[in-house]
């Protein structure tokens, strides 16, 4: 199935003199099932977004995470979103549009438009808080997908960059996202989850190990303690073996479950 565009009209921010292609994603749909009755059965969705600093994606942490998913009965799309020298909101940009997008495109793809899920590992599970603390319910200005809401239903972090501030980010992906803004500070603190979950962010699923040497587990424990405080139900896993960038994990005792975990996650929340 061939890429999608986000904007047919142009991205916003857009600059092609940074060498990249405007914003699309990758679709991973499973086939058509019918209910008992001979009706289209709807799907859930998870909009994945591979990590690599806001410098790069990773390949491993996207059509495998969504193959996975679809294995389930679950349908994906993985997000390829902007790069550095793109800074913010631009880069955020892109995540908001995505999940308008599927939610206007649902009855074309079978998905049910109250069940899309964000999901991203290390920077691009920054992308996914960054979807689940800064959206609306549809924008008055624009084309006919931005007025849909760029609420996600679920958000899903995996080996996440959840804060910006510096005593447990990833600087990297600080800097890739935000370095040389003259409000870099203020952004740094309106971007980092824990500091501002809402009291209707959607339910997360998070997964961590330990040992990650790249981006440390505080981000996830810290988010954590940040939902329960405004009740959003959460589910958290810390797996005590594996370093950072494991993608599916498989090789990994313990954090080979993750996948399994995941999915199970959706589906008893009607994926």
């Amino acid at each position: 199935m061939e890429n999608v565009k986000l904007w047919e009209n142009g991205a916003p921010y857009f600059n092609e003199s940074y060498g990249q292609p405007e914003t699309d994603m990758t679709p991973y749909i499973v086939p058509e099932t019918k209910n008992s009755d001979g009706t289209v059965k709807k799907t859930g969705c998870v909009i994945v977004c591979p990590g690599g600093g806001y410098e790069m994606r990773a390949d491993h942490e996207g059509g495998p995470v969504c193959e996975m998913f679809n294995r389930y009965g679950i349908s994906g799309f993985v997000l390829n979103y902007r790069l550095s020298p793109y800074r913010y909101p631009s880069i955020v940009e892109d995540v908001n549009r995505a999940v308008r997008w599927v939610r206007y495109h649902a009855e074309e793809y079978n998905i049910d438009p109250e069940k899309i899920a964000v999901l991203g590992f290390s920077a691009g599970g920054h992308l996914a808080t960054a979807s689940m603390i800064h959206y609306d319910g549809g924008r008055d200005d624009g084309d006919e997908i931005d007025r849909m809401s760029c609420r996600p239903d679920a958000a899903m972090l995996c080996y996440a960059v959840i804060t910006l501030m510096p005593e447990f980010t990833h600087m990297g992906t600080r800097v890739n996202l935000l370095g040389g803004l003259e409000n870099e500070e203020e952004l740094a603190r309106e971007l980092s989850g824990e500091l501002n979950v809402k009291d209707d962010s959607p339910a997360v699923f998070m997964w961590h190990t330990a040992m990650d040497d790249g981006v440390p587990v505080q981000n996830a424990l810290n988010m954590g303690a940040a939902l329960r405080e405004k009740n959003i139900p959460f589910e958290l896993h810390i797996f005590p073996e594996g370093g950072h960038g494991l993608g599916l994990a498989e090789d990994v005792p313990g954090a080979c479950e993750w996948g399994r975990l995941a999915a199970d996650w959706l589906l008893r929340r009607g994926y």
